[in-house]
């Protein structure tokens, strides 16, 4: 075994001044101290338990006063002798790619005195690879000069390949995160930007260095859905539930593009949201389609509607004027045809009405700033016409809407929701509301049946999608509640907008 001992003093006696203090201070006699452990076999027993390779080299002195620790031969498979005996084994397996890294910072340490700290890889007797965390520092004597080198070394070759293995994870996760079409963004529970992918930056015209730290609503979305949007934001983050949101992300250059935007949290110890990962979808295009199309297709109902009033309908008026006037010619002869003229007569009214009633149906809105008040009031009326069942608009003060577009959809919420309360709920009484100020107006449906299903929310009809579709091809939101009085109430909230022309005031 190769001798060690601690720096002597001038005298060339073991000197350990703070473990003099301490056998002082613990009232050990003289006695009792000389039947103590020397100071070098104290210090052996403790670093030879130390799980890491402990290590000491002279400056001043040959290779025979190193010394390095018993974990040696457990951790790189040579034994102490073996290890100290090649001044350069040390060196030599070093791994190929760390020594020019381990050479620079030994002469740093060198020069400046400052400690080594520094992992680097080792090759071990039969060739395995081990990762070694070093700490060393160089002890100088009273003068200043060089004395000898102090150290430890961990072996850290299992938190290497975990992190290797982590840091794999991270790419792959990383390269997903970028090439995806969707919009990717990763917020903390303050709203501030923490990730942002290639499709953001694309989307958006930021870079992720221009938009890291930022407050999302800061940055990309427009100051009329910033309060709804924290609010959502909040009330996702305590729920923790995945959430949908439709909102307009504003690029750099001040273009508006419609995102619907789906989010998951990630939670951390104790529950608390530690991310929150929303990925979107850009629908821009999707809604303008959408929108061209309802209104192609709203616009050809209403010509349709139109021809059956002003065309058809006039037509069989025509007819029925003259088959009454061939009626009465009949008659006044005493013929008995008189009464088959008569029939064809009725037969030709009844025309009329069926050609008016589907007028009505595809026409149920009149183009006209009051048309949706006057539209909901008749069927308000055919209602109680129909299905025996108390049903009143009210609008306590005159809501114009000067988009026929916007006008029929909200007719057509209404109608809906009427149908679903007469169908599940069979509720005694149903009141049509509607009212408005500038900017926002609201129509609502409310009954006093049965109660919407609490099932529901997590299995909406055809009924729900269609009502929420035509709310949200307004600007506007759909919203279904149980009325704790029993009942439900179907709540549309739209956008006001001016007519055409005008101004808005600020």
């Amino acid at each position: 075994m190769v001798s060690f001992s601690w720096p002597n003093s001038a005298n060339g006696t073991p000197h350990d001044p703070a473990s003099a203090v301490a056998d002082r201070d613990l009232g050990w006699s003289e006695n009792e101290e000389a039947q103590l452990p020397n100071l070098d076999a104290r210090y052996r027993a403790l670093v030879e338990q130390i799980p890491a390779v402990v290590f000491m080299a002279y400056l001043d002195r040959g290779i025979g006063e190193a010394y390095v620790s018993p974990q040696i031969e457990a951790a790189l498979g040579f034994s102490q002798e073996e290890w100290l005996e090649d001044p350069v084994r040390w060196y030599s397996h070093i791994h190929p790619d760390d020594k020019q890294r381990w050479s620079t910072e030994a002469a740093e340490m060198f020069l400046t005195g400052n400690p080594l700290r520094s992992a680097y890889r080792v090759v071990s007797r039969d060739g395995r690879v081990i990762w070694f965390r070093c700490e060393a520092k160089m002890i100088r004597k009273e003068d200043g000069e060089p004395w000898f080198i102090h150290g430890v070394g961990f072996d850290i070759t299992d938190l290497k390949r975990t992190e290797e293995a982590l840091q794999e994870e991270r790419n792959v996760a990383s390269a997903i995160l970028h090439t995806v079409g969707a919009l990717v963004v990763v917020l903390d529970p303050e709203g501030t930007i923490i990730r942002f992918n290639r499709a953001c930056e694309q989307a958006s015209g930021y870079s992720f260095a221009e938009v890291a730290g930022q407050k999302i609503w800061d940055l990309l979305m427009v100051p009329e859905e910033v309060d709804r949007f924290k609010s959502v934001f909040q009330q996702f983050c305590s729920d923790q539930f995945s959430s949908d949101y439709e909102g307009y992300l504003v690029k750099r250059d001040g273009a508006r593009r419609l995102i619907a935007w789906s989010s998951t949290v990630l939670p951390g110890i104790g529950g608390t949201p530690t991310y929150i990962i929303a990925t979107g979808i850009d629908i821009t295009e999707r809604k303008h389609l959408e929108k061209t199309i309802l209104e192609i297709s709203a616009r050809e109902q209403r010509r349709i509607g139109q021809d059956l009033h002003d065309g058809l309908g006039q037509h069989l008026t025509g007819i029925a004027f003259m088959s009454k006037v061939q009626e009465q010619k009949l008659m006044e002869k005493g013929m008995p045809e008189a009464s088959d003229a008569a029939k064809i007569v009725n037969l030709v009214n009844e025309a009329i009405n069926k050609t008016r009633e589907l007028a009505r149906g595809l026409l149920p809105v009149v183009s006209d700033a009051q048309g949706l008040m006057s539209a909901l009031r008749q069927w308000a009326g055919e209602v109680e016409d129909l299905f025996a069942v108390s049903c009143r608009f009210q609008c306590f003060s005159p809501v114009l809407i000067h988009d026929d577009t916007v006008a029929t959809h909200l007719y057509y919420v209404a109608r809906e929701a009427v149908n679903n309360a007469i169908k599940h709920g069979h509720p005694r009484q149903i009141v049509i509301r509607l009212a408005a100020d500038q900017r926002r107006g609201a129509l609502s449906i409310q009954d006093d049946g049965s109660g919407i299903s609490s099932t529901v929310p997590g299995n909406k009809g055809m009924g729900f999608h269609l009502m929420n579709y035509r709310a949200k091809m307004v600007g506007g939101s759909l919203e279904v509640q149980r009325v704790p009085t029993g009942g439900t109430i179907v709540t549309c909230l739209f956008p006001v907008m001016p007519p055409a022309g005008d101004e808005e005031v600020k």
